[in-house]
């Protein structure tokens, strides 16, 4: 438990979704006022189950981060932002490059302006990602690494961040950003792959059909959710990271294969064919991706501690009996 939150007002954006709804149980029990911010977009990953369980304990304003006058009062008087709210999906926003604008650049501003104008002590976390790097140069990537996005989603992510750290900067509106890798556990979407392939798999084992890993030698690094909420909690407990970009990482780096035979051991079921890489996905693939996260580390003492195999089955465990909450 930590006492910075006691008795503090948090609010998360995105707060319905995967990593949000997580960070919000987590903080409830620390002591926070939580409030949580999400459109209910059916797109975006926000899902009213996911806080069933902790729903008399937690404020819920079904606002759009695109509405600049809502989040001016929702701002005012809170101690904490967790901005996690986006549009994450690689393919969406090639597709629909104007709404991923939006949602991951312009609204981003807009957010920071609300804070600059009605609270500019406000403590932000920002969530950014991985794709902001595009394809590495060098493994593992560090924040070192240059800054060189392969999709509309990545150079959005890239406007995102770098607005909050200039704002952190000019207006000295205490700000962190984490670049995120591949997280996963419950809660997580699954009804399709707009925010991990990894619940397109678990839906597939759990409906009983065999599920494709494309090509399979790619190497990723894998965070399961609670490590990505103790490392979002760090950052936000430690004045050290302000101002800075900071890799999140996970435990181990695998290739997609030895995921898949290890969701299919997790699961004790399951089966996969391996296919080649769409063309529409590959011209935006990265290739393989795992992140240097020793400066979070040091900064913070954050470390990434469920092994793959415990979080895959933590994952699958959860989902199993709640699967119709998620692909309906």
């Amino acid at each position: 438990m930590s006492l910075t939150f006691l008795n503090k007002r948090v609010l998360i954006t995105g707060g319905l979704g995967f990593i949000g709804s997580n960070l919000a149980r987590r903080l409830v029990d620390d002591g926070a006022e939580i409030t949580l911010v999400d459109s209910l977009i059916p797109e975006y990953g926000g899902n009213l189950f996911n806080v069933s369980d902790i729903q008399g304990r937690v404020r819920v304003n079904i606002s759009d981060v695109r509405d600049k006058f809502s989040f001016r009062h929702l701002v005012q008087g809170q101690d904490f932002l967790f901005n996690l709210a986006g549009q994450t999906s690689h393919l969406d926003s090639m597709a629909d490059p104007f709404t991923d604008l939006e949602i991951n650049c312009r609204s981003q501003l807009s957010i920071l302006e609300a804070c600059r104008e009605a609270n500019p002590t406000i403590r932000i976390v920002f969530a950014s990602t991985r794709q902001v790097y595009g394809r590495p140069e060098f493994l593992p990537v560090t924040e070192s690494h240059p800054i060189r996005p392969v999709d509309v989603n990545g150079v959005n992510k890239v406007a995102g961040e770098s607005f909050h750290l200039l704002y952190s900067d000019v207006y000295h509106i205490p700000t962190t950003v984490l670049r995120l890798t591949n997280t996963y556990g419950p809660r997580m979407r699954i009804k399709d792959a707009r925010q991990t392939f990894v619940g397109v798999w678990i839906r597939r084992i759990l409906e009983g059909q065999p599920f494709e890993v494309w090509e399979g030698d790619q190497l990723r690094d894998f965070t399961f959710v609670d490590d990505c909420v103790d490392a979002m909690i760090g950052a936000a407990e430690n004045d050290s990271t302000i101002g800075k970009a900071l890799n999140v990482g996970g435990v181990e780096v695998v290739s997609l294969k030895q995921l898949a035979v290890q969701l299919i051991e997790a699961a004790g079921v399951g089966e996969y064919t391996i296919k080649q890489f769409p063309q529409d996905r590959k011209k935006i693939d990265i290739g393989d991706y795992y992140a240097d996260a020793s400066t979070l580390y040091e900064l913070t003492g954050w470390k990434p501690t469920t092994s793959l195999i415990e979080g895959l089955r933590a994952t699958v465990d959860w989902f199993r009996p709640r699967l119709k909450h998620y692909i309906d």
